[in-house]
């Protein structure tokens, strides 16, 4: 739901200029320093990216989800690493403190992730616990007015810069599956709290995970998401189903930038004497990857409206995700194809694509997962 055309419009012209003008420039630098220049930080800050869909009574912008797509698609066009850095803040580091949290800690942390003073983490994945996320071994022992935690997570984005983690472990272990699991926000200097080296990745280089351990960790039983045990994967669930629209429409952005190196290459490069985009091979690996963008666009415009009406989108999050990760690895292949041996060289931005967008693939829940919510939804919906 768009509430106002014009403010938007405005929005979204200065962010595109601003991912045109001063992140696509300082790709190559991020990808070989491993580092967002401080600079950059600096800039997310001064234009409020740290707190888009936060409200605006907490210090954010309070985008709606198609407000917040429609801006997806332009931050999309560049190096993913520049959205992952203030991407939890406006995600799954905070949605879980915004939709479940007691009003004391809304009150308290939503006004720092809104201005990026904190950064944040969220912490589901362990060694042991991917895809099957009710199965997690992390604990959480009450302790009088405390809680203990023990237990590992996994591959968690920006823990190595996070101030806050919203983590989720077992405070109910009679309870083997969900409904023992409850969230929990722990600071990073608490004491037990400590994080593993940082991970080595295909790509997605500036954008940094690594584990997050806790040993014997106490935190306070206000630090329990909304103060009450045994919600916190139904928690996990509902930020997730924003996450996926989320990164459907960031796979959006990247599937366009990559098309338009694509059609540039195509139109300058020349063999036979004639530019190959005049060859009619080339022309269907350009056409086949246009509609589709188009159709993961529909897709997740779609599914963003109905999430602003009211509507449980579990089903078309998970369509949305599924279609629009797998269609920007099917166009970042075609785009290497068009590129010729040139797209295998890192001179031209698709090589890194190519390696950056695989992992659109796996995070917020793998494709195959992806399938099984869409299947078992609709076999629950016929049974009814």
């Amino acid at each position: 739901m768009i509430r106002d055309a014009q403010t938007l419009h405005i929005l979204v012209d200065a962010i595109a200029q601003f991912v045109d003008e001063a992140l696509i420039p300082r790709e190559n630098e991020v990808a070989e320093t491993d580092e967002i220049p401080a600079d950059i930080v600096s800039q997310f800050q001064d234009m409020g990216l740290f707190g888009l869909t936060i409200p605006e009574a907490y210090g954010g912008l309070g985008l709606t989800m198609e407000e917040e797509v429609t801006i997806a698609f332009e931050l999309g066009r560049t190096s993913p690493a520049f959205r992952s850095y203030f991407g939890t803040n406006n995600g799954i580091g905070s949605i879980g403190i915004l939709l479940d949290g007691t009003d004391a800690q809304k009150e308290h942390y939503l006004p720092l992730l809104a201005s990026g003073e904190l950064l944040s983490s969220f912490c589901l994945t362990e060694p042991d616990s991917g895809s099957d996320a009710a199965s997690l071994k992390t604990t959480a022992v009450r302790d009088g007015d405390d809680y203990i935690i023990n237990g590992t997570k996994r591959f968690i984005t920006n823990a190595p810069h996070a101030g806050i983690f919203t983590v989720m472990a077992r405070t109910n272990p009679g309870i083997k599956g969900s409904g023992g699991i409850s969230a929990f926000i722990i600071e990073r200097e608490t004491p037990g709290l400590s994080l593993g080296k940082r991970d080595h990745k295909m790509g997605q280089q500036g954008a940094h995970t690594s584990d997050v351990i806790f040993d014997n960790v106490r935190v306070p039983a206000s630090q329990l998401i909304g103060g009450v045990e045994g919600v916190g994967f139904k928690t996990a669930m509902k930020v997730l189903d924003k996450g996926r629209l989320h990164i459907a429409a960031v796979s959006v952005g990247a599937a366009e930038r990559m098309l338009s190196d694509a059609l540039n290459y195509a139109i300058e490069r020349k063999q036979f004497g004639q530019p190959i985009a005049e060859f009619q091979l080339i022309q269907a690996m350009l056409a086949d990857s246009k509609a589709e963008i188009y159709a993961a666009r529909c897709m997740v415009l779609d599914a963003a409206r109905q999430r602003d009406e009211g509507r449980d989108i579990g089903t078309e999050a998970s369509c949305s995700k599924m279609f629009a990760t797998e269609m920007c690895g099917r166009v970042a292949d075609r785009c290497v194809q068009i590129h010729g041996g040139a797209g295998y060289i890192s001179e031209y931005a698709i090589e890194r694509f190519y390696r950056d967008v695989r992992l659109f693939r796996l995070y917020e829940g793998t494709t195959q997962i992806q399938q099984l919510v869409i299947a078992r939804n609709m076999i629950r919906a016929a049974q009814r």
